[in-house]
């Protein structure tokens, strides 16, 4: 049996085994040797091992170009790596590092063969992201030694690291691989041990909905990705990530994430065993949701689903002319997009005063462009030009298009589309930017429900690439290849998809939300934690509760509330902290106070 550990039995761990060479192996022995440690490579294959040295080299080469390394300093590092075939050489560690396939059967057997190898006081741990380490340290002699460290990939690039504790986890051990990540430079966040802990507890929900969006044929493989990386800010879109994880990877994960949870949202989508079965894995195999050049390229190359170029086979209707319908943030910045764009807007409010406000503040944002030096003075002024505040939407008489902006109520909105209905010529497209409510429902308030379709552009309008694309039952296809020709125009990437509460960006992005909010509910971690993981492990540019306090906590939840209402699915329903931080007036940083306190302005 191993020794007690106290908190002060450890020293620090300055060689480290790491077991298992693959690409994650590679990359925190890099990283490890990069700070200075004595790292022993372990893998039982041969060549695994000689891929590693040949990937340090190349890698460790291209640091020297790049002026990250000296050539000293690239000999140091390479001399303080040294590899074996033999679990044995792990002897002399100080910590190990597992970092081999994600099954328990062959995690214990190492466990078991290293609790008769290392000393007593080696600490032991597991780089799993969806096995139990409770369960991994059970069946360890040494419980209170066993621990996860899990890396990121690539895990020289990625800055984070969760460090795993169970309940038979001693502090001091958690102690020293803490300050042995921070000295790696990297920022570790302490977590519990639950299948995917924080990152990869957040990320794998989003990803598995992704896959199914996918499989339902809701949306294409490119423009989910694209809505995501353009809607979002994201670096990957979720199905090209899905491929560069491994689909079988992901599988593995989200299956021990349904067996704790037994959320629906955690269960993995068929397609995923479908094309882990069929071995079409993603990059490693040359293809999985995407086609790739070879075996480990991510180089995508055409297949049967990539879509035809040139666009829709219907011909556009002619638009020279659109009408903007609302005051706000979003009707402004849409109306200066298109006047950008060369069109003619007129903008209607519900009084002239509120319309010449809405266009002043199309003037300020030209403005600071020309101050930034975006656009000349004179480009400036022609544009705010084309913009024509007026009273009454009598004034869309003549629009070619027109786009309302108004408050997301569905019952104001149908009463201006019937208004609209009245005003527009016959042949006028109609358009909504809802982010939540049925198009159809504002299409069946007019007595042209072909002419409709939703527009939903992104805030801020004139900065976000993205417009998605809704058609509903009823839209005829030149209204469709209308807006699709109008968003190239105004040079905006055009997604398509169907008239489903969330479409796609809203439907991937709030159950994400939502799940982050239940885990600082459950205690399983804390704000700053959770934003540090996602920013730092996941590469998004925002933490869950930077943006709901930026996105207005009570504009969550209605959103929330609408995609429980619609897909009937519990995973759904809002969280409870997210209901009584609304009731209680904390809406974000609108009001000063939402998850975080803002300083007043």
């Amino acid at each position: 049996m191993a020794t007690p550990l106290s908190d002060t039995s450890l020293s620090p761990l300055r060689t480290v085994a790491v077991v298992g060479l693959g690409t994650m192996g590679t990359g925190i022995a890099e990283v490890l040797a990069g700070a200075g440690r004595d790292v022993i490579g372990i893998d039982t294959s041969e060549a695994q091992t000689a891929k590693c040295v040949t990937a340090l080299a190349a890698s460790t080469a291209r640091a020297v170009e790049r002026g990250r390394l000296t050539g000293p300093q690239r000999a140091e590092l390479l001399a303080r790596v040294t590899t074996s075939t033999d679990l044995g050489a792990a002897a002399g560690a100080d910590l190990v590092i597992e970092v081999a396939p994600e099954s328990y059967e062959i995690k214990q057997q190492i466990f078991r063969e290293l609790d008769g190898i290392v000393r007593p006081e080696t600490v032991l741990a597991t780089g799993t992201n969806a096995l139990s380490v409770t369960r991994l340290a059970a069946d360890s002699a040494r419980p209170e030694r066993v621990l996860g460290m899990h890396f990121f990939n690539p895990a020289p690039a990625m800055r984070l690291v969760e460090i795993v504790s169970c309940v038979l986890t001693a502090p001091a051990a958690v102690t020293a691989v803490t300050d042995l990540a921070l000295d790696l430079g990297k920022e570790p966040v302490a977590v519990g041990d639950r299948p995917g802990f924080v990152a990869d507890g957040l990320l794998f929900g989003y990803l598995n909905q992704a896959a199914a969006m996918y499989e339902a044929n809701y949306a294409s493989r490119e423009d989910i990705d694209a809505a995501m990386r353009l809607g979002c800010g994201l670096p990957m879109g979720p199905l090209a990530l899905l491929d560069l994880i491994g689909v079988d990877t992901a599988r593995t994960v989200l299956e021990a994430m349904y067996a704790e949870s037994r959320d629906r949202l955690h269960a993995p989508a068929p397609v995923l065993k479908q094309l882990s079965e069929a071995g079409l894995t993603g990059r490693k195999a040359g293809r999985g949701f995407y086609t790739y050049e070879a075996p480990g390229s991510g180089t995508v190359v055409r297949d049967a689903l990539t879509p035809l170029e040139g666009g829709s086979p219907t011909a556009g209707r002619t638009v020279r002319s659109v009408g903007v319908a609302g005051s706000g943030t979003m009707a402004s910045g849409i109306a200066e997009v298109f006047a950008k764009a060369g069109y003619e807007v007129v903008l209607a409010a519900r009084s002239e005063e509120k319309a010449r406000s809405a266009r002043a503040r199309i003037g300020k944002n030209l403005a600071r462009s020309v101050d930034k030096g975006r656009m000349t003075a004179e480009a400036a002024a022609q544009t705010l030009e084309r913009v024509r505040p007026t009273g009454t939407y009598d004034d869309f008489a003549d629009v070619d298009l027109a786009v309302e902006a108004v408050a997301e109520d569905l019952e104001v909105k149908r009463q201006l589309f019937a208004a609209l209905d009245k005003v527009c010529k016959p042949g006028a497209v109609l358009a909504t930017t809802t982010s939540s409510l049925p198009v159809v429902a504002c299409a069946r308030a007019t007595s042209r429900p072909q002419d409709v379709i939703g527009m939903h552009f992104f805030n801020p309008a004139p900065a976000m690439k993205l417009v998605e694309v809704v058609r509903t039952v009823l839209t005829a296809d030149d209204v469709h290849a209308t807006v699709r020709e109008v968003c190239g125009t105004i040079r905006k990437h055009a997604v398509d998809c169907g008239d489903r509460a969330g479409f796609i960006v809203n439907a991937l992005l709030f159950p994400y939300l939502n799940n982050a909010i239940k885990m600082v509910e459950e205690h399983y971690a804390s704000l700053d934690d959770i934003d540090a993981a996602m920013k730092l492990g996941g590469g998004y540019p925002m933490g869950p509760f930077e943006l709901l306090d930026v996105v207005g906590l009570d504009v969550s939840l209605a959103i929330e509330k609408v995609l429980h209402r619609e897909f009937r699915d519990p995973g759904l329903a809002p969280a409870p902290l997210l209901e009584h931080l609304v009731a209680a007036g904390c809406l974000g940083r609108k009001t000063g106070r939402g998850f975080r306190e803002y300083a007043k302005r």
